[in-house]
């Protein structure tokens, strides 16, 4: 069913661009590669109080502040969540960090940049896909929500928890805010 309400979605969203010239088309950020517009018309979308600019954006997911960078010139993208300042880790913390970059932070990871422990997602813009883009977000807010306990990005777990259910169910969730795509 989300498959053809997607694709409903696209062909609709085409309608107007065949009475338009190719400068006068905007952007759909589910057609063709990622690009900094159009990752910034997805975050308008999921949170209508995110400040955006060109290549940049400060938004909120779930009462967590995230930081949404976009460099056209170098393909990547990066979604970072402050987490604690990083003065006072010890080995043994940043064993386990490295430890949970490994299993089970998933595609996001933890970092340390400027003095700060950040939990980020990292990726190649022009290939992202508004589903990746999504997830990673997700991701990078539950390390920094679970940093401390599970270290977990939240999207795999092993086991019959209730945490893959709780993850699909944010995951719908952005998805349905971003549908008007």
């Amino acid at each position: 069913m989300r498959f053809i309400l997607a694709l409903a979605a696209v062909c609709f969203l085409s309608l107007p661009a065949l009475a338009q010239t190719a400068e006068d088309q905007p952007e759909n950020p589910l057609v063709g590669p990622m690009t900094a517009s159009k990752l910034m018309t997805i975050i308008r979308l999921i949170d209508s109080e995110a400040r955006v600019s060109t290549n940049a954006a400060e938004l909120t997911i779930q009462d967590i502040p995230v930081i949404v960078i976009a460099d056209e010139g170098a393909d990547r993208m990066r979604a970072m969540v402050p987490i604690r300042s990083a003065s006072e880790l010890d080995d043994k913390e940043l064993m386990r960090l490295m430890q949970a970059n490994f299993d089970s932070a998933l595609d996001a990871r933890y970092a340390v940049a400027d003095g700060r422990l950040w939990g980020v997602f990292i990726h190649p813009l022009s290939p992202l896909e508004h589903r990746q883009f999504l997830s990673g977000l997700l991701q990078t807010v539950n390390v920094a929500r679970s940093y401390g306990t599970a270290y977990s990005g939240g999207g795999v777990t092993f086991g019959g928890g209730d945490s893959n259910e709780i993850f699909r169910k944010q995951l719908e969730d952005l998805l349905d805010k971003s549908e008007e795509l």
